[in-house]
């Protein structure tokens, strides 16, 4: 394609599947565009096979993650103006997942490991028991607090280096849950729970280098929680709740 008209953007979109490449495309720049508005542009008005993934638009799911000029972003609340350079933008799909096609990355992974830290909650109680109230100043909640606002898009995961290296590691957003999960007192699975996230690929994998936290579009601390986690299996290791 040639190169963009004045006013325009030259988009690289990647596209198909690991094997692919990038495709350049021109689209019209707009006041307050975001990036998903550029994808959309392509996908509706140039290239309908284009394959992407988004849902509420306005930054409350984390559907539309994608690596935006090497960065993993949420493209609906990326706007054009902070990221373009020099008119350009290189759009691809999250890092260090598989890509099912073109912008498109298959969560899988990340979902099975996900679970694989103990992320889903396991009741002490039944629905027929009255729901314990928890206060937001209880020193538990205040510690989980910072963690609970996590939506899984699957940034932190996509910027991590040790996810990268290590394909056995969890990554940042499982220990993230699990950290809320062993601060929740209703919670009945702590002791599987902590031996998960303490075992290979658990949060002693991690080499604490802030990728998660520096990309996090929510501006949590994943390596806050995994340092709380690697404080509490040590203190397990002593007092020989955990074997090593």
């Amino acid at each position: 394609m040639s190169e963009a008209a004045a006013g325009d953007l030259s988009v690289s979109i990647w596209r198909g599947g690991a094997d692919g490449a990038f495709a350049r495309y021109q689209v019209p720049a707009r006041a307050s565009q975001t990036v998903l508005d550029v994808v959309t542009h392509v996908q509706r008005h140039i290239d309908p096979t284009l394959s992407y993934r988004f849902a509420c638009r306005v930054g409350m799911c984390g559907s539309c993650a994608m690596t935006v000029n090497g960065r993993p972003r949420w493209t609906c609340r990326t706007h054009v103006s902070k990221v373009a350079e020099g008119g350009r933008l290189e759009i691809a799909p999250l890092a260090n997942l598989p890509v099912i096609k073109d912008l498109a990355a298959d969560m899988s992974p990340f979902f099975e490991k996900w679970q694989a830290a103990g992320g889903a909650f396991a009741p002490t109680l039944s629905r027929a028991d009255p729901v314990e109230p928890i206060r937001p100043s209880e020193p538990d909640r205040v510690v989980a607090d910072a963690g609970i606002e996590c939506i899984n898009c699957g940034v932190c995961y996509a910027g991590c280096d040790t996810v990268r290296w290590n394909a056995a590691y969890v990554g940042p957003a499982a220990l993230n849950r699990a950290w809320t999960l062993m601060n929740d007192r209703r919670d009945g699975a702590q002791r599987e729970r902590l031996a998960a996230v303490a075992a290979d690929g658990g949060c002693h994998a991690c080499h604490s280098h802030q990728s998660c936290q520096d990309f996090c579009p929510q501006s949590l601390s994943p390596t806050g929680a995994i340092s709380g986690l690697k404080r509490m299996a040590m203190k397990a290791y002593l007092r020989g709740e955990l074997k090593p």
